[in-house]
This record gives C-alpha cells, sequence and structure tokens, in this order.
C-alpha cells in the first residue's frame, strides 16, 4: 500500500514488491564506499546523514518514503488514514498495526514493546535524541497487543506520520536498549555500534570512523532477500577518491554523494566502468551563522544562548554576508547541472517553496558596503570594518571537500570586497559530522563563527524539519549538544508557528505555516541558503535494482540490489 500526500482524503492504492533476481545471499558481496565515515550506527545520537545511511541497512521505521516521496507502508501491512480507521476522527491518535511474523536478527519477536520503546528512549530527558523532533506532540504511546501500537498526541494532529516513519525515526529493540536511557544513550558502545535490527543486514565488525562490515539478515522476513551476502562499507577520504573507485577502477560498487565538480565527475564517467545517478529533493548547502559566542574564554557556557555574538548578533552584518555571494557562480564552480540557485532553506516541494526572498540571487556588494557603512560598521586602514573597537573577523568552518574548500576561499574572496576578515578551517568530515559530544570540532558544537554544510529531510512534508529551529532544538550541553538548530536561533513567533503546523490539516495553510517559517530564518539571515543541490552518487554497470531515493535514506531499497548476470 501506498499513501500519497493528501493526508485524509489519501489515495491508497496497492504496489508489488520488486522480486530478487537471486536466492538470499548468492550474488557475494557488494562494496559500498561513502567518503563520510559512520561514527557509530545509532541515527537517535547523530544528525549526521552518514550515520542515518549506515543504520538504515539495519534498523529499519514502521513506514519510509520511495523514491518519489510517496510515503509506503515498511514493518506494517497498511499505512493508517481516517479512512481506513487507523487515524482517529479527531486527528488525537494514529492506530499502526505490525506485519505478522516480524523478527529482530537475534531471532527475538519485534513486538508494539519495542516501538513504544523507542519512543521512550528518543523522549528520555538527558537523552540528547538528535531526532527529538519526529517524537513532538506525542503524549503516550499504548501497546494494546503485541502488534498493535497507539500513538496518543497532546491535540489534534493532521500530520500524524513523522513518528515511527522514515530512516530518522527506526524502531531500536527494547532489550538491547533498555539500560540506555538518558545519560546513558552515549556510553551503551556496543548497542550503538552493533545494533539489532529488522533490515536486510546485520553488523559483524564495525571500526568507528573507517570499515563496516554486514551479513545477511538470517531472520530477515523475505527469504529471497537480500541478493547480497556481504556487504563492505568504507568510509573516510575524499569525494574524489570515492567517485573514482566506481567509475574508474571498478573497486566499489556504490559510491556516495559525489560532490565534485561536474567536469570531474565526466571525465571519471567516460572510463565507463560505472554511471552516476542523480535526483533532486530538499538538499540544501548553506552557511550557518552563529548567533553565540564561540569563544573560548568562556568556557562551558562556550557557544552557547547564555552569550550573544559580540558580531553576529547584528542584523544588518549577517544580511551583508548574503548580499555579497554570488550564488550564480557557485553553481557553476561547484555543481554545474547538479545544483540550482536558492534563496531557502525549504526548497521544495513546489508548494513549499517561497519567492518572497529571491533578492539573494542578485549579488549586491554595493548594497552590503552601504548597509555596513549605514550600521556603523567603518573600514579601517587594513580595509576591515570595525564598530565599538570590535573587528569584523570571522572564523569559517566547514568539513573537508574540494568543492567546500573551493566555496571557502571565493566566499572570504567575496566578503573582502566588503570589509570582512575572514579565517578558514576545514575539518574531516568524520570529525565535522560526527557525534561525540566531547568533540569540539562537530558543526552541532559550532565553535566557529559561521560553517558550511547540507541537509535535508525525510518524505515531503516539512513539519519536523522546520520544527528544528525551535528553541527547544538548540544544541547545548544539557542535550549533549543535540538538536539541529545550529544558528541557536530562539524566536517565540518562530515557535508559535511550529505549534500552529502541528495543529492545522489544510494543506494550503500547512504551505503558507512552512513559508512564513522559512521565510523568518531567511529575513532574519540566521542561514544563509547557497545551492539547491541535486544528490549525485555512482554505482558500477554490474549492480543492478539501484533507485536513488532524495527522500529517505538512499540505501532504502538495498535488499533489491543485485549483481547483474550479464556483466
Amino acid at each position: 500500500m501506498t499513501l500519497k500526500f493528501s493526508l485524509f482524503s489519501a489515495a491508497v492504492v496497492s504496489v508489488l514488491a520488486p522480486m530478487a533476481w537471486a536466492e538470499r545471499g548468492t550474488d557475494g558481496q557488494v562494496n559500498i564506499i561513502y567518503w563520510q565515515a559512520p561514527s557509530l550506527l545509532n541515527p537517535y545520537l547523530s544528525g549526521g546523514i552518514k550515520e542515518q545511511e549506515a543504520a538504515s541497512l539495519i534498523l529499519e521505521p514502521l513506514a519510509r518514503y520511495n523514491e518519489t516521496g510517496t510515503m509506503v507502508p515498511w514493518l506494517v501491512d497498511t499505512l493508517p488514514t481516517v479512512e481506513n480507521g487507523g487515524v482517529s476522527g479527531d486527528l488525537t491518535s494514529i492506530t499502526w498495526q505490525l506485519s505478522e511474523g516480524l523478527m529482530w536478527s537475534d531471532g527475538s519477536p519485534l513486538t508494539s514493546a519495542d516501538v513504544k520503546f523507542t519512543w521512550e528512549y528518543c523522549t528520555a530527558e538527558g537523552g540528547g535524541c538528535a531526532q527529538i523532533e519526529k517524537y513532538g506532540g506525542v503524549a503516550s504511546v499504548e501497546t494494546p497487543d503485541a502488534r498493535t501500537v497507539v500513538v496518543n498526541f497532546d491535540g489534534p494532529k493532521p500530520f500524524p506520520y513523522t513518528a515511527f516513519v522514515g530512516a530518522q525515526a527506526p524502531i531500536i529493540q527494547a532489550a538491547q536498549f533498555a539500560d540506555c536511557l538518558g545519560p546513558k544513550a552515549p556510553e551503551c558502545t556496543d548497542a550503538n555500534f552493533r545494533p539489532i535490527g529488522t533490515g536486510p543486514f546485520v553488523v559483524t565488525d564495525f571500526r568507528p570512523n573507517d570499515v563496516i562490515q554486514y551479513e545477511a539478515n538470517p531472520y530477515y522476513r523475505d527469504p529471497a532477500k537480500p541478493a547480497f551476502a556481504k556487504v563492505l562499507f568504507k568510509g573516510g577520504g575524499k569525494a574524489d577518491d570515492a567517485g573514482r573507485a566506481v567509475l574508474e577502477t571498478g573497486e566499489f560498487d556504490y559510491a556516495w554523494n559525489l560532490q565534485l565538480a561536474p567536469e570531474v565527475i565526466a571525465s571519471m564517467q567516460a572510463a565507463g566502468h560505472g554511471k552516476t545517478v542523480l535526483g533532486f529533493g530538499t538538499l540544501v548547502e548553506r552557511i550557518m551563522i552563529n548567533l553565540s559566542d564561540p569563544s573560548a574564554e568562556l568556557g562551558e557556557e562556550r557557544a552557547t544562548r547564555a552569550h550573544p555574538h559580540p558580531v553576529l548578533s547584528h542584523k544588518a552584518v549577517r544580511q551583508a554576508l548574503s548580499m555579497a555571494i554570488d550564488r550564480a557562480s557557485l553553481v557553476d564552480i561547484g555543481y554545474g547541472a547538479a545544483g540550482r540557485m536558492t534563496c531557502n532553506v525549504l526548497p521544495a516541494p513546489p508548494e513549499y517553496a517561497s519567492s518572497a526572498n529571491d533578492a539573494c540571487m542578485t549579488r549586491d556588494v554595493a548594497g552590503a558596503n552601504a548597509l555596513l557603512e549605514q550600521a556603523g560598521w567603518i573600514k579601517g586602514a587594513d580595509g576591515i570594518r570595525a564598530k565599538d573597537g570590535m573587528r569584523l573577523s570571522l572564523l569559517f568552518q566547514s568539513s573537508t571537500n574540494a568543492v567546500r574548500q573551493d566555496f571557502q576561499a571565493i566566499i572570504k574572496q567575496w566578503w573582502s570586497e566588503i570589509g570582512v576578515e575572514t579565517e578558514l578551517r576545514n575539518i574531516s568530515a568524520n570529525v565535522f559530522f560526527g557525534s561525540d559530544p566531547g568533540s569540539p570540532d562537530t558543526f552541532q558544537k559550532f565553535f566557529a563563527d559561521v560553517e558550511m554544510y547540507a541537509n535535508n529531510f525525510d518524505g515531503t512534508d516539512p513539519e519536523a524539519y522546520m520544527a528544528g529551529w525551535s528553541c527547544a532544538q538548540i544544541p547545548a550541553p544539557e542535550n549533549q549538544w543535540q538538536g539541529n538548530n545550529m544558528p541557536r536561533f530562539c524566536s517565540e513567533d518562530y515557535d508559535a508557528l511550529v505549534a500552529e503546523m502541528q495543529q492545522t490539516s489544510d494543506l494550503g495553510k500547512r504551505a503558507e505555516l512552512a513559508k512564513a517559517m522559512n521565510d523568518m530564518l531567511m529575513q532574519e539571515f540566521v542561514i544563509l541558503p547557497l545551492v539547491d543541490r541535486g544528490r549525485v552518487s555512482a554505482h558500477a554497470n554490474s549492480l543492478g535494482g539501484v533507485i536513488l531515493n532524495t527522500w529517505d535514506s538512499e540505501l532504502w531499497n538495498i535488499a533489491d540490489w543485485h549483481r547483474n548476470k550479464s556483466n
């Protein structure tokens, strides 16, 4: 069954799952390379895409999204709707019915108690759950029997498909994580490195920030899948190394997220060993502005809302930084046909894309200089602006990647034209997108003035994604530095829009609210969107069954991958 997004008059049609091309485990090993290496396999303890992707081979949600952004059942046979009685008429509850006979990879049954525990785990105080917004509005979870899960909301929930849906909100085993609630969550190394799951593969060896080895799950619900007996998942290195390993040398079968200049990809593909796949979704390369002071002398209060940023708290500075950027050139330099200019952090689906911020598409250096002059930021003899003894000097960090370093270099030049001094820093992606709350170099810690990366969300409804910039989502020591609100933006008006969207059923009104939230962030210039990025990955010519999905995990259908017998 599939669910199209019309909420309550949902068109529900049946689909047939694709047949595997081989019996389970008969196609040997598939080799996957991600140039950003996972540091753990628990997506609830990391906001990094690399952890979510690697974990998706093991951990699964009740429902997920296919390559068209359509919600499909995964651990259930039918998606709950108002029409079929699965969503209550007053929209205050949703009832999920687990498929019969589901087993964990250790041979024990998956039950409703595991689903309830997953909610308890993510919402436990002090746990620092990175996906907490997925469970917003959930008041309780009931388990009337082993296969029935009733999610009760604290009020009408017009879009009840956030909890337990998508690769970011999978089900974890209660028995394995029972002693990992709250502050203990990061301490459960074995569970976080080797989670027991219902997916097509199980972990046999995990070396953080390096290599993961999987083998076919003997208890997977389809006895004919997966076709591959083993998966080698190599992490780390550079995007060009990953692309070359598939497209030029044929050492690997699949390479993720080839964030490379278009001419580089074309040159690699000419070798004839593989092909690229491209899909647009909601992935936006953006600059995050730190509204808190990251100065080291602040100690434990560093990069927290206790201390506003001495420079970037001034809106005129943030706006001028945006005005100085030539987004068209960034598209040409970094992505070509795989990129589009955007002035929104929410670029899609089309009904949610605002046109209120399009002025950012035109670079305006003269306007940026005039704005800073009017705000009292005056150029000194060295060309750097200052105000009240504070120099306009910024530390700009990002992950290590050729395209991102090209972006940093040219943006530094553009900002120098408006009197901004910029120091550049790049950090290994394994660390930058890592989950270690003790590391000073994660993008959540944000011990810099501005930082650049890309992010997106599961599915096509942006409710949970936009809630990521609510006050409660600010990373801090109290929540293990988890949360998605990297700028430390906090607005009662914004939070009110989040709450209203959670209670709104009309699709047109939901679009208005999403646009309003996007516009507030854009017009406060706390996020500077740069490029609406298409996802470019590559696979060997011999690898069949690959369907690129920009709305969920890119490895969402790995159970259907197989070796083409003609290659």
